[in-house]
This record gives C-alpha cells, structure tokens and sequence, in this order.
C-alpha cells in the first residue's frame, strides 16, 4: 500500500481516495443536475463542446448501464472545468422553480379562501384595489355553485380555473409595479 507524503502540518500533500471519490461522485451530480436543465438554458452556459456533447449523449443513452457509464464520463469531464460556474446555474434554476411553486401555492390558497369565506373576498380588495370586483365576485359566486352541485370531473370546474387565472394575473400585475 502506497503512502501518502506528508506536509509538516501533519496533513497529506495528496486527497485521500475516500476525498477523491466524493469529488467524483460530486461532479457526476452536477452533470446530473445540468442534465436536468431546460435544453435553452443548458446552451446558453459557458462550457466546453465535448462536455455539452456528452450531456446531450446522456440524455438520449436509454439502457441504464449506459447512463450510469456516460455520466461517469460527464463528471470526468467536469473535472478540466470550474464547476462553480454551472454549480451557481443549476442553483439559479432550483431556486426559480421552487419560488414558482410557492406562488402557485399562495394563489391556490387564496382561491380556496375566496371560494370558503367571505371574509377572505374583504382581505383581498383591501390588499389588491386594483382588481376588477365585479368579475371576482361572479367568479366566487359561480365556483361555489359549481361546488356545491358536486361535479365530478376530472378536471376542477370552469369558473374555479378561471378564478386562479384572475388571481394569478393580479397578483403578477401587483409584483410587476
């Protein structure tokens, strides 16, 4: 077994194995993790060709072992590159899907409130004067006799879409000034 030179420090000139193979499989995540990027996004990043190449071979491999094998090699590869870069990328597009979800979660809860409660209709004139009334109004009013007919679709009744679209609308106005 080979021994690892050692600075004066005490510690070694070399990362242990054990380091190495977290560096490995850390790279092989970020490749994943472009991978997963949306196909626009992933061209406008600042990387080498054969890197992207083999990014996009990983995308259309379809046997297992093949991938497992193609994403080893896209972490090789991410080794010749400054990973920060497309770390901070991958980062950007996380946090971006994560603050959409939470505004679709706020513009359903509101929606329910509207549908439940007449209360919640006050809260929201006095948080948002700028939204048409009489249209939330005949919205509310028809959602809550779509759910109390009891429909049962597939898809949730007409006016309770159009409600959220409202909402959503309003609230991206509201962000927007």
């Amino acid at each position: 077994m080979p021994v690892e030179p050692i600075q004066p420090d005490g510690e070694a000139l070399t990362p242990s194995k054990t380091a190495r193979k977290k560096q490995a499989h850390a790279l092989q995540d970020l490749g994943l993790a472009l991978s997963r990027l949306p196909a626009d996004q992933r061209q406008v990043l600042e990387m080498p060709e054969d890197l992207r190449e083999a990014i996009d071979d990983y995308l259309t491999t379809r046997s297992h072992e093949g991938r497992r094998r193609q994403l080893q090699f896209v972490g090789k590869l991410l080794r010749r590159v400054d990973p920060t870069p497309l770390l901070a990328a991958v980062e950007r597009f996380e946090s971006g899907r994560t603050a959409d979800a939470e505004r679709l979660h706020v513009i359903e809860r509101w929606r329910d409130a509207l549908i439940a409660d007449d209360e919640a209709l006050t809260r929201w004139i006095a948080a948002h004067p700028e939204t048409d009334v009489q249209q939330l109004r005949s919205l509310i009013r028809s959602a809550r006799s779509d759910a109390s007919a009891g429909q049962s679709e597939q898809r949730q009744p007409k006016s309770y879409r159009q409600l959220f679209r409202l909402l959503r609308r309003a609230l991206a106005d509201a962000g927007s000034t």
